[in-house]
């Protein structure tokens, strides 16, 4: 049996650096001094790391305290969410009303502990085919804010997320938030696990009617995936989300059935938001 990390003899574990910067711009020039550096708000993924020592990285950047990052507003018609809003944020209107997928992917997410401390930028930072905010992001097309001593640029949340916990960062970059287009018709967030929170989704799926029909699905591919269709062709849209997937099997659930499910939940998500 893995011996746990709180039973090693203290000698063998090694010392992890905390840098604590008050501002965005000294948690940029940190950041460039220190690319190993791993950001950490909430902390909700990467602690899990730590105290199952999967990982051990040799200095954590602890951005609690820079306020650029935190709250979220209206932005040249879209909605800016800085990259330390928590999910239990996400949850309150007038941003529920906005947003209202994210708002009930949030209220999945892990208890209220969780759901106080976890944030947007780390859902996205993570990058997990599993990430509960990040198929509502999709359906709104979302667009990831990323900033550096160099400048600062802007990437479609669909081209972020390259592979299952990896992104299009560079080591010297900071997610400062994303813009996402508020919400004009109707949206909804399903997800299927064991039970209703605090659990990671065996599928989930998000699906905007806005003019044309958007939904994006999770844990079933290696990255978070969208797809599109317009109303005329909306019900080819479940047969579509399914052959979009490429899942596997594994501990919470087989191939054959998150291709099955995602089909379900398409359907029950058109029902809701063309009822």
């Amino acid at each position: 049996m893995r011996p746990s990390i709180l039973s090693r003899p203290p000698s063998t574990l090694r010392a992890v650096d905390v840098l604590s910067p008050r501002s965005l711009e000294a948690a940029l020039l940190l950041k460039a001094e220190r690319p190993d550096a791993v950001p950490i708000q909430g902390g909700t993924d990467v602690m899990v790391e730590l105290n199952f020592d999967r990982g051990r990285p040799p200095t954590l950047l602890n951005l609690n305290e820079v306020e650029e990052l935190r709250g979220w507003s209206r932005e040249n018609g879209t909605v800016w969410l800085g990259a330390g809003l928590t999910y239990t944020e996400a949850m309150e209107p007038p941003l529920s009303e906005l947003l209202p997928a994210l708002a009930e992917a949030s209220r999945t997410v892990g208890g209220p502990q969780i759901r106080n401390r976890g944030t947007i930028g780390g859902n996205l930072g993570t990058a997990s085919p599993a990430g509960d905010a990040i198929p509502p992001l999709l359906v709104g097309d979302a667009q990831v804010k990323l900033v550096s001593l160099r400048g600062e640029r802007v990437v479609p949340l669909h081209e972020f997320i390259v592979g299952p916990k990896r992104n299009a960062m560079s080591d010297d970059e900071l997610i400062a938030g994303v813009h996402v287009k508020p919400v004009s018709g109707r949206e909804t967030f399903m997800k299927i696990g064991p039970r209703n929170a605090m659990v990671i989704s065996v599928v989930s799926l998000a699906l905007r009617v806005d003019g044309d029909v958007h939904a994006a699905f999770g844990s079933a591919g290696p990255v978070p995936t969208l797809v599109r269709a317009s109303t005329d062709d909306v019900h080819t849209l479940p047969e579509r989300v399914a052959d979009a997937a490429s899942p596997i099997d594994d501990v919470r659930g087989t191939a054959e059935y998150r291709r099955h499910a995602l089909r379900v939940l398409t359907k029950r998500a058109l029902e809701r938001c063309l009822a």
